[in-house]
């Protein structure tokens, strides 16, 4: 069946292209970049986790200006940073492995892809073509997580220098509040990280063949989605929210 679906082909520069090849790809660029303009247009719209999460930073940050001893504040903002660290330096070594099997010889890897059940071959070109694309997507993750990383760093430094408590004044509730934006920012950088990592993984079935590129990105839409607007996560966060 699969094979009958890439019976048809087109040359680009000389190189055999499958049209079912293009087709996923082009689905797979449309289904991630609508589902984020989804997301951002239900943002204020519908109870959805960033919403929730990002008001939950401001009342933390609002929280702390009432503290004395604000460790515990670094400490839990120290912890997210270790967390996005090592998404960060995880992807640095999934591209080195990307680069590594993009300068190695490629029928190596093309006979690889062809023992595994139900896989359509590829020409050189295309598995190159795939291997820079999957570079591509933990080339954007990796700028997401170190840009929420460095948003983190900041919003350490404001902390510290937030007045004592018993010099608090009106306007540095404003302040509280700025700095509730910064890491709530911080925090959609490394959610946007993150959904890149799952659409990585869905860009690894093409390696398989595009019908399964599709399914699996359609998969990881629902599961994101899900997540994100539907989950037990955001039901209970919700009603935390409003207690």
């Amino acid at each position: 069946m699969f094979e009958a679906l890439a019976s048809h082909s087109f040359y680009v520069a000389g190189q055999q292209v499958l049209w079912i090849d293009l087709v996923a790809a082009i689905y797979f660029y449309i289904a991630w970049f609508g589902y984020s303009n989804y997301a951002d247009r239900h943002y204020h719209t519908r109870t959805n986790l960033m919403r929730t999460m990002d008001d939950m930073r401001k009342k933390w940050m609002q929280e702390m200006l009432l503290r004395e001893n604000r460790m515990m504040d670094a400490t839990l903002i120290g912890n997210l940073l270790r967390s996005i660290a090592f998404f960060a330096s995880t992807t640095i070594l999934i591209l080195l492995g990307v680069i590594t099997v993009l300068g190695s010889h490629s029928d190596e890897g093309l006979q690889l892809v062809k023992s595994i059940p139900f896989t359509i071959g590829s020409s050189p070109f295309m598995w190159e073509v795939k291997l820079f694309m999957l570079g591509l997507i933990f080339v954007y993750a990796f700028f997401k997580l170190t840009w929420s990383l460095r948003q983190y760093n900041y919003a350490c430094i404001l902390v510290g220098a937030t007045p004592a408590a018993e010099r608090i004044r009106k306007e540095h509730k404003e302040y509280a509040l700025r700095v509730g934006e910064l890491i709530g920012n911080a925090g959609r950088n490394f959610n946007m990280g993150l959904r890149a990592y799952y659409f990585g993984l869905a860009a690894v079935a093409w390696f398989i063949n595009g019908p399964f590129f599709m399914i699996v990105t359609t998969m990881v839409i629902y599961e994101v989605y899900r997540r994100e607007f539907r989950s037990h996560a955001v039901a209970s966060l919700s009603g935390v929210e409003n207690i």
